[in-house]
């Protein structure tokens, strides 16, 4: 438990990503609790935390761990709650988390997926959580797809039909009904019965029952016959629960006559239209001989062609289309002379009319006049038609009241001669008006009423009756108002008629809209009545059915919160706890006697009789008794109705004592401001008599004080709606003023967000501004101004049509109420009221819906080739914004914004600036709205500025004020860094947006989206134009001021360049201005972090890795994103591959050659590919089905190839997949595009050498290959270059196979390409493969084919193949017939011909010729006759060849095709063919190569040789690279004659020493490393001659060993004792299969090491020691102590012992010198280097052993230069240190056992120190020594240039006798010999000893025997490396013995040999030595 705590400690410490991805579950469960609980804390939803949470659920959901996957949900939850709707970015990836891994798992965790789904719901992101439920009911697991259709049920019954499209879920439920598990059917029954409640029963149906089966029919009718009712929604979302505490506004409304607002709560309208699919009909009406049938002269067939239509357009929902000329000819029918063709044309047009709506809008306008003028028919059937299809092309949206008046054609149709006409003509007129909405009246009634008036005169009854009906209508809709002046001249008998009509039309509206409000509470009732508590699941919808989860489920229901802050989720709770029914407004009548009997002994019986009295003062003192006792009342809110109902029937409102009416009033105010709840029947029954009072000056006071607590009871927008209808009406003047003057108090008091401000400034302007009264006109006008400081001066708009006197005095009530934004209401309403606006200022104005005005005639004026006709378009749409008081609604704008759009590019300049002022306009007009509902139109605007013109970029700076003004400036940033990265845009118009932003931004104190236009700010720091980077100078300046310090510390290495400096220089402390306090707290960590930054600046230049880290990186975090609608993220790296992982990809993709177009599910997966590894823009831009949106992403990629380089190899897949994607596609300029980035990406990857993976050709070569036969010439030749290409850069080994398989293509282009691709790699190639030879058969066998042009390309293909093999491709072609033998007899006959005019020779004269000069050359290696009988399989494309480079110094290249048939000319060609030539050419190369290498071997001067020496690396770095292709190449069914030609190359270079010797390190590496992989390739024997090469392999690795460089092969093979990268090996394969090769691998390294380290007794001299040791001691560090104690505990690790073997050896060989050659290992580091205790142990143990003669302490761990540790070293110690080495040498010279030794000693001493004068140290010695010495060094000189070692050339003659004496004196090394002269061999120190020889022997043997019981014995030394198939050399035992590496171990002996003694040496002279070297070659020791 203790660890457990502490683990999960430390995890608190790590970042959230790491501790929600912790391995140990326990770290990620705390992480998930504290994640919820840091959200739940969050209480403001733009708190930035939340951005960083977002991104996290993606994973964290889909945790394996379920306890941990259940408090991830609960974190998700927690989240959703505190966030807003811009968390909807990251709704996707965790929607589909969530329906992947939570849907199955245990019911808690259910539940929480449901809940969290229901959340992302709640914060509108409604698309993605059905596309979510769309993959989730695909699920093949029934389990899953139940809560999948559960929280679809709980979605649409929580938030309702408004939110959730029932159409998308109706297209679910099919599939749902077909479903194999009964409880997913059960549960789709379930939704569908939620559904009827919401949309009903019909729509639904008529959808859905056609793709039932009968028994689900059966089952469901049965349920649906139970549903009754309506549905509200429980739940809203998230923007409308900030308004939900003036939840009842809208119920409010519901009152005697008509209204045009919806009764809230009731079910929402859903036009079963939108839920229908369109249905094309002009296609089978083409079909049906409509048009052939309408022109027959028999009525019955014209009538059956019509009939035809009529059905077709039957249809609910047509598809638009061209209906133009169906229409002319139906309108011509309409006047058929058959009346039964006319009325089924008539019915056809209803019936489209219907179908189309709005698209049949202009036919119907067209079709009109006919149809008005047809209604003369007194047919019944003809009227009847008529009728209803007028009827219907007015309801369906065809006609509007405005376009029939404008249209002239009722004006015409009411004044027809024919009675009949004008009268139905106004009855229809009546219905298109009861019909209408209010607003479309107000607008059209003027021209209505006084064509009505007329017909009011004429002589016939019907027409009159329906005049007085049009006028009810009227007045019925929009009141009497309108009606009045026309009334005034009306008789009193038209007058009393048309009252009576109007009022009978009212009060029937107004019963109907009663019982209408009564239906509908009395179904919201009985629906909330039924509804549980508890969630249900959708299967509970069935009678019979409830699941047996809904119990324990309703608990954790019961408790979930429904997201948002805590504030907002105790106001959303408060108002769910009681959900009641729209309270009725209306009070029935009610007698005094009824009153009395339900007052009972509430009321004192004499207080209500001396109420009725007719004495004043009775009634007075009736009223303060009656008071007294109200006020005594314990409950009153019971009785406060029936009180009200008391005191307003007696004494009643008209009483004449002014004292009794304010004793009524008092007492009526008092109830209504003490009870809980005044019911606003009590306020309907008061009003009326409280405004009237309000007239009187006596009772004023009193009234108002009664009004404003009937506002507190229940809301100002009630009561001013009643108010509105009594004060209109009303005869006292007094009633209107003064009721005025109390609405100005009630509106300071409470403010404007509880009144509906359309009506009151309707009600100002109409009634108040209107009146005749003065005192009413002074009272609006201060209503106006108190409206005025509440919503601003908006509100001028809606007054511009007041007279002007009127609009002064409104300017001057302006100024006193000046404009205070949003002001907290002095008064509170008690119960919670429904809102019109959400507060006060610009949004609490009307906007209105301007749809209607946007008609197809506009719209098409846009697109008219007349400018005049273009601009006057654009001017009607300012006049629409005119006449809506420039306050619009979004909706049906989409297709003005389209037209718009098309406007900013018109080639008339003065156009565009137009359009720029109208779309500034619009988006003023729209406000906040126009960021969605604009299309992104302000990228267009944008690009406005890159007009030269300077009054083009005024207006469109003046269009961004506008647009700015509309919304805020971060909506606006991703268009803006889109522009300002567009390199289209001019130097001036990025000045001026720059400017613009800079003026923008100092208006602004804190604004932290400023950072993302930090990038595109510094990139035009280094702009040509000096103006732009002064303007980005100055933006920098301000964004830098507004982001703060903080967040510029993020953002930091995101920039570079000059701007870097800038913005260093301004982050510094104090520099930003002094509201950002914060700045000097943070001042701190950001100098910190600039002084990191100024580090890797200095000089003034970044550095390199500082510069590409100042880039994007692959990995930006999502959370710098601004929004989900951010299309600009130009901050980020255009590629993001930091989670790719190829590999996988790769794995997946089938190998064919063939091939198959892409399926559904693949396009799927490669659009999410893109989606998480591309930016988004470039994905959108790359996956839309528009083709120039996909040629501006190619763009973008073309622009990014050459710095993206590496990032693309990774996506490399992908890409090619969508390229695939292309070329299937039709699109000619997308496909051109693709053809010309294609190539420059191939030219990229040859850049970078990269070769395609066997996968990558997969995906893109099977394409290529079908698509080369493009049926369009220029694609066909762009795709052939393309293939060619890919062919001179890959070789032919990739291509070929998917060519021929194109021979099979059904496409004839295609196999004509690919015939004449086999050509041109014969032509071009040769028989390089000569697998491709026994293909020609295919070739041969197009000869027969029916299509000449592929005859004639398999004609020229087999002549090319006939001119290079000559008559043996006879032996290629196959099975032929006669014909086709003639065919191509005929060809080759052409051929020869021609090839003799051009002088080529004849057919085969090349390869006969090649075949020659290699019997001459080489017999060994000659080509096997004939082609290979089995191709071996092997690799598509190779792999990469790592460090060998092929480039020869001081040679340009020359092209590949260089070598003739007569070989190259000289050495110098010859390399160049071996490095640019194919395998075949190279052979020609190399021959040159060994010729010259054989002569300048046999060249006794060796001065050949000497020049050659140079060239040396470069040869064998070509011949390395050579050995992969020639190999790859032999392995695909080529001859293996090119291998064995660079085998015998290389091996012709290494038989040379010096040649060996000049090779460096890194070719020597490349070399044996390719060498060895290819002895382990078990592909090789199979091979032509495969055991030969291996043979051949063996010999060259061994000679290798031998000759090369002894330093360069230590160090090349200790480090090729690592691991080997698994793309070097010529072959894929598992990870399993590369653990076997690389141990095989190792153990081949090992054997050579063996090898080498078997001769380091006698080539110690020829080693660097230095360099040797340091590659040991970088292999010991990388492995570690840790992994050395593991292997040592473990298996036998070979390369580990082995490398413990060569520092043996070493240390026994050099004893404790060996300490001298460490100045490469960095001794001083702490932790020791691990080499040094190595070396230390094997001193000990040898010097225990008596096989080493130690001049010091044993084990000592002095390792420092005793120089190193002292401050100041003794001015002579390097002299002394010399002076003792000498004499130690000087010593074995003296011995004859040693004098060999000796000599190369001091010969070495000499080279090392060549300023050293040794001869002066033998002043004393006889010149018989110095002699001796003298011919010795020119000995060992002669011996060292020869190679020779010293172990091989014993001394002729013995030193002098007088050398046996001690050694001579030497005055001038004042030394003390540390030994004595005699006891200087092993022998004399075993004499000396007490161990005798036998002792020795026995310690020996012990070792030896130790060592071989865990090692085995080594073989000879001359085996080869590996065994070969056809000889019986054995292979290397793989055990190694630590130390015995020589011969036997040595025996006892007086005379040991002298290979085997290692001398003495004063440990002295070698402390430090290496770090003296310089010193002594810079001839420090001259003096002596």
């Amino acid at each position: 438990m203790a660890e457990d705590e502490k683990i999960l400690k430390e995890a608190k410490k790590l970042p959230w990503e790491d501790r929600l991805a912790h391995k140990n579950w326990k770290v990620r469960n705390e992480a998930n609790v504290d994640l919820a609980s840091v959200c739940d804390s969050i209480t403001d939803p733009k708190d930035p935390r939340l951005r960083d949470f977002g991104h996290l659920f993606r994973k964290t959901v889909a945790d394996s761990n379920a306890p941990v996957q259940e408090k991830a949900l609960d974190a998700l939850v927690a989240f959703l709650k505190a966030a807003d709707a811009d968390a909807g970015r990251y709704a996707k990836e965790v929607c589909d988390a969530i329906a992947a891994k939570c849907l199955t798992g245990r019911p808690k965790t259910v539940q929480k997926a449901q809940d969290a789904l229901l959340l992302w719901v709640e914060l509108e992101a409604v698309d993605v959580f059905l596309d979510t439920l769309e993959k989730a009911i695909k699920n093949k697991v029934a389990k899953a797809v139940v809560p999948a259709v559960d929280v679809m049920f709980l979605a649409i019954s929580e938030f309702g039909s408004k939110i959730i499209p029932p159409k998308r879920i109706l297209k679910m439920l099919p599939e749902l009904f077909d479903h194999q598990d009964q409880n997913v059917r059960a549960s789709a029954k379930g939704v569908t019965i939620e559904l009827c409640r919401w949309i009903g029963k019909d729509p639904v149906k008529s959808i859905l029952f056609e793709k039932m089966r009968d028994t689900m029919k059966k089952e469901l009718e049965a349920e649906l016959a139970n549903v009754s009712g309506g549905a509200k929604p429980s739940r809203k979302i998230r923007s409308e629960q900030d308004k939900e505490p003036e939840a009842e506004a809208s119920s409010d409304v519901v009152g005697n006559g008509p209204t045009e607002e919806p009764v809230a709560d009731a079910p929402q309208e859903i036009d079963e239209y939108d839920l229908m699919d369109p249905v094309d009909i002009l296609t089978p009406l083409e079909k049906s001989g409509f048009w052939e049938g309408v022109k027959k002269t028999k009525w019955l067939e014209r009538k059956e062609a019509v009939a035809e239509l009529t059905k077709l357009a039957s249809t609910k929902k047509i598809a638009p289309g061209d209906f133009s000329e169906i229409c002319r000819t139906l309108k011509k029918l309409i006047t058929d002379v058959n009346l039964a063709v006319a009325v089924e044309a008539i019915q056809a047009i209803g019936n489209l009319a219907r179908g189309l709506r709005t698209h049949f809008s202009a036919s119907s306008r067209f079709m009109l006049p006919v149809l008005l003028e047809k209604l003369k028919e007194k047919k019944p059937t003809v009227a009847e038609a008529l009728t209803q299809t007028l009827q219907a092309m007015y309801k369906a949206g065809c006609l509007n009241l405005v376009d029939i008046i404008e249209g002239k054609d009722v004006k015409t149709a009411v004044k027809n001669k024919v009675p009949l006409v004008r009268s139905l003509t106004l009855n229809w007129l009546t219905f298109c008006l009861e019909t209408s909405n209010k607003a479309l009246i107000l607008k059209a009634h003027k021209e209505y009423v006084p064509l009505c008036m007329e017909c009011l005169n004429d002589g016939t009854p019907d027409v009159r009756d329906a005049s007085f009906s049009a006028l009810a209508a009227i007045a019925k809709s929009v009141g009497m108002r309108p009606l009045e002046k026309s009334l005034e001249k009306l008789d009193d008998v038209r007058r009393k008629k048309l009252s009576e009509m109007i009022a009978s039309s009212g009060g029937e509206s107004a019963s109907t809209s009663s019982v209408t409000v009564q239906s509908s509470v009395g179904g919201t009732a009985t629906v909330n009545s039924e509804a549980p508590v508890v969630r249900k699941s959708a299967a509970s919808m069935l009678s019979g059915k409830r699941p047996a989860l809904s119990a324990p489920a309703s608990k954790k229901a019961g408790t979930a919160k429904t997201g948002g802050s805590k504030k907002d989720a105790a106001v959303r709770n408060e108002s769910s706890k009681s959900v009641e029914p729209p309270e009725d407004v209306e009070p029935a009548e009610m007698g005094l006697e009824e009153i009395e009997n339900r007052l009972g002994s509430l009321v004192k019986t004499e207080t209500i009789s001396q109420l009725k009295s007719s004495v004043w003062k009775e009634r007075l003192e009736a009223t303060l008794s009656l008071k007294e006792e109200i006020e005594g009342l314990q409950e009153l809110d019971k009785s406060v109705e029936i009180l009200v109902r008391l005191l307003c029937a007696v004494p009643g409102w008209n009483d004449k004592n002014v004292q009794v009416q304010q004793q009524v009033i008092e007492i009526i105010t008092y109830i209504s401001s003490t009870a809980a709840k005044f019911p606003k029947k009590c306020v309907v029954l008061c009003i009326t008599g409280a405004s009237e009072r309000v007239a009187d000056i006596k009772t004023r006071a009193s009234a108002m004080k009664c009004l404003t607590a009937f506002c507190e009871a229940v809301g100002p927008g009630f009561v001013f709606e009643r108010l509105y209808k009594i004060m209109n009406g009303h005869k006292n003047p007094k009633v209107l003023s003064e009721g005025l003057l109390w609405m100005v108090s009630a509106v300071d008091d409470f403010g404007v967000s509880l009144l509906k401000l359309k009506d009151l400034i309707d009600f100002c302007k109409d009634v108040g501004l209107q009146s005749s009264t003065a005192a009413t006109r002074n009272a609006t006008i201060k209503l106006l101004g108190a409206l005025h400081k509440f919503v601003g001066p908006d509100i001028k708009g809606f007054l511009n049509d007041v007279k002007p006197a009127l609009i002064s005095a409104l300017d001057t009530e302006y100024e006193k109420n000046p404009f205070e934004g949003t002001v907290a209401p002095k008064r509170v309403v008690k119960t919670s009221v429904s809102t019109s606006t959400s507060g006060g200022g610009l949004d609490s104005l009307p906007r209105e819906d301007i749809s209607s005005k946007i008609t197809p005639e506009l719209l098409k004026g846009f697109e008219s080739p007349d400018w005049k006709m273009r601009l006057e378009s654009i001017e009607a749409v300012n006049k629409i914004l005119e006449e809506a008081n420039k306050r619009i609604q979004p909706t049906g704008t989409g297709e003005l914004f389209g037209g718009l759009r098309g406007r900013l590019l018109d080639s008339n300049k003065n156009l565009v600036m137009q359009t720029l002022t109208t779309i500034g306009g619009v988006a003023s007009a729209m406000g906040p709205t126009v960021e969605k509902a604009s299309k992104g139109i302000l990228s267009d605007v944008l690009k406005c500025l890159g007009d030269n013109k300077k009054h083009m970029r005024e207006c469109t700076l003046a269009a961004l004020d506008l647009w700015l003004g509309a919304v805020h400036l971060d909506k606006m940033i991703p268009y803006i860094i889109i522009a300002l990265t567009d390199g289209k845009m001019g130097a001036e118009g990025r000045k001026d947006l720059f400017d613009w932003l800079t003026k923008q931004l100092a208006g602004l104190s804190d604004f932290v989206d400023a950072i993302h236009l930090l990038k595109p700010a510094s990139t035009a720091m280094t702009d040509k134009s000096a103006d732009v980077r002064k303007a980005a100078e100055g933006c920098i300046s301000e964004i830098v001021r507004v982001s703060g310090q903080e967040t510029l510390e993020k953002n930091i290495k995101n920039i570079q360049g000059p701007a870097l400096a800038l913005v260093l220089e301004k982050v510094r402390p104090g520099f930003v201005q002094e509201p950002f306090e914060s700045s000097k707290a943070t001042a701190g960590p950001v100098s910190k972090g600039v002084s990191k930054v100024s580090k890797s600046t200095a000089n003034g230049t970044l550095k390199q890795g500082n510069r590409y880290r100042a880039l994007p990186t692959k990995g930006s975090r999502p959370d710098q994103i601004t929004s989900v609608h951010d299309i600009a993220i130009q901050s980020q790296s255009l590629l993001n591959t930091k989670d790719s992982n190829k590999e996988d990809r790769e794995r997946l993709v089938v190998r064919r050659i063939k091939f198959e177009e892409l399926r559904p599910e693949q396009i799927q997966d490669l659009e999410n590919d893109m989606m998480k590894y591309f930016r988004e823009d470039l994905q959108k831009r790359l996956m839309s089905p528009d083709f120039k949106k996909q040629v501006d992403g190619l763009d973008i990629l073309q622009k990014a190839l050459p710095s993206l380089s590496k990032d693309i190899i990774e996506v490399l897949d992908i890409l090619l997949r969508w390229f695939v994607l292309q070329l299937c596609k039709s699109n000619t300029t997308c496909l051109l595009k693709v053809l010309e980035v294609l190539p420059e990406l191939f030219n990229t990857l040859k850049d970078e050498e990269y070769c395609l993976t066997e996968a990558e050709a997969a995906i893109f070569l099977p394409c290529l290959a079908e698509k080369l036969g493009h049926n369009i010439e220029k694609v066909r030749e762009k795709m052939r270059e393309l293939m060619k290409q890919i062919i001179q850069a890959y070789s032919v080994a990739k291509t070929y196979p998917y060519i021929l398989e194109g021979l099979r293509s059904k496409n004839n282009r295609t196999r004509i390409e690919c015939t004449d691709l086999i050509g041109y790699l014969l032509e071009t190639c040769g028989t390089e493969i000569s697998g491709l030879l026994k293909y020609l058969n295919m070739v041969a066998s197009l000869t027969a084919e029916r299509d000449g042009e592929l005859r004639k390309a398999a004609l020229n293909t087999m002549a090319t193949g006939y001119k290079i093999l000559g008559d043996d491709i006879w032996r290629y072609v196959g099975k032929l017939t006669d014909a086709q033998k003639s065919m191509l007899d005929d060809r080759f006959k052409w051929k020869v011909k021609e090839m003799e005019k051009r002088r080529e020779g004849r057919p085969g004269d090349a390869r006969a010729a090649l075949r020659r000069s290699v019997r001459d050359n080489g017999p060994e290696v000659a080509e096997q006759s004939g082609d290979l009988s089995q191709t071996v399989p092997g690799p598509l494309f190779p792999r990469q060849n790592y460090g060998i480079s092929e480039q020869i110094p001081e040679r340009n290249p020359v092209p590949r095709t260089i070598a003739g048939v007569n070989g190259p000319a000289d050495w110098n060609e010859a390399l160049d063919i071996i490095m640019f030539g194919s395998p075949e050419q190279s052979v020609e190369g190399m021959k040159v190569v060994c010729h010259e290498l054989a002569q300048a071997s046999n060249d006794p001067e060796e001065s050949a040789i000497d020049e050659l020496v140079k060239d040396s690396d470069g040869l064998v770095s070509c011949l390395a690279n050579k050995v992969a292709k020639t190999f790859d190449v032999s392995l695909m069914g080529a001859s293996s004659r090119s291998c064995k030609y660079v085998l015998n190359t290389l091996m012709q270079t290494f038989q040379n020493k010096k040649l060996a010797h000049a090779v460096k390190e890194g070719t020597l590496e490349s070399l044996i490393t390719e060498l060895l992989l290819w002895l382990l390739d078990e592909r090789v024997p199979r091979m032509e001659d495969g055991s030969q090469l291996l043979k051949a392999l063996n010999v060259l690795m061994l000679k290798i060993l031998d000759n090369a460089d002894r330093t360069s092969s230590f160090v090349v093979l200790i480090s090729l004792l690592r691991p080997l990268d698994p793309s070097r090996w010529p072959s894929p394969g598992t990870a399993e299969v590369y653990a076997v090769r690389n141990q095989k691998f190792s153990d081949l390294v090992v054997k050579c090491l063996i090898k080498l380290t078997k001769l380091l007794q006698s080539t110690i001299y020829e080693v660097e020691l230095d360099r040797l040791l340091q590659s040991i001691h970088v292999y010991l560090q990388e492995l570690g102590m840790e992994e050395i104690r593991r292997r040592r505990a473990g298996a036998d690790d070979k390369p580990l012992r082995m490398v413990k073997t060569v520092l043996h050896e070493l240390v026994k060989l050099r004893g404790a010198a060996i300490k001298g050659h460490l100045s490469l290992v960095p001794i001083d580091m702490r932790p020791q280097p691990i080499i040094l205790a190595y070396i230390d142990l094997n001193l000990e143990t040898l010097a225990a052993a008596r096989m080493l003669t130690s001049t010091g302490p044993v084990g000592q761990n002095h390792w420092t230069d005793s120089t190193a540790n002292t401050p100041s070293p003794p001015p002579n110690s390097a002299d002394v240190q010399l002076k003792q080495e000498l004499g130690a040498i000087f010593k074995k010279i003296g011995d004859k056992q040693t004098s060999t030794i000796g000599l190369y000693d001091l010969y070495h001493i000499t080279k090392s120190y060549p300023k050293v004068d040794i001869f002066s140290q033998l002043q004393n010695a006889s010149e018989a020594f110095r002699t001796y010495i003298r011919d010795g060094l020119a000995q060992v000189e002669k011996n060292a240039a020869a190679g020779r070692t010293p172990s091989s050339l014993p001394l002729s003659t013995p030193p002098p006798s007088s050398l046996a004496l001690p050694s001579p004196d030497i005055p001038s090394l004042d030394v003390k010999p540390l030994m004595n002269p005699k006891s200087d061999s092993y022998t004399d120190e075993i004499r000396g000893s007490n161990i005798n020889p036998g002792t020795l022997d026995a310690i020996r043997e012990r070792m030896r025997t130790m060592q071989l019981a865990t090692s085995g014995s080594l073989e000879s030394v001359s085996k080869p490396l590996m065994p070969t198939n056809d000889n019986n050399i054995p292979v290397d035992e793989q055990n190694i013995p630590p130390s015995q590496m020589g011969e036997e171990a040595p025996h006892a002996h007086p005379h040991p040999h002298p290979q085997q003694v290692v001398l003495p040496m004063d440990e002295k002279a070698l402390s430090g030595l290496q770090a003296r070297m310089e010193r002594l070659k810079g001839g420090s020791l001259e003096h002596m």
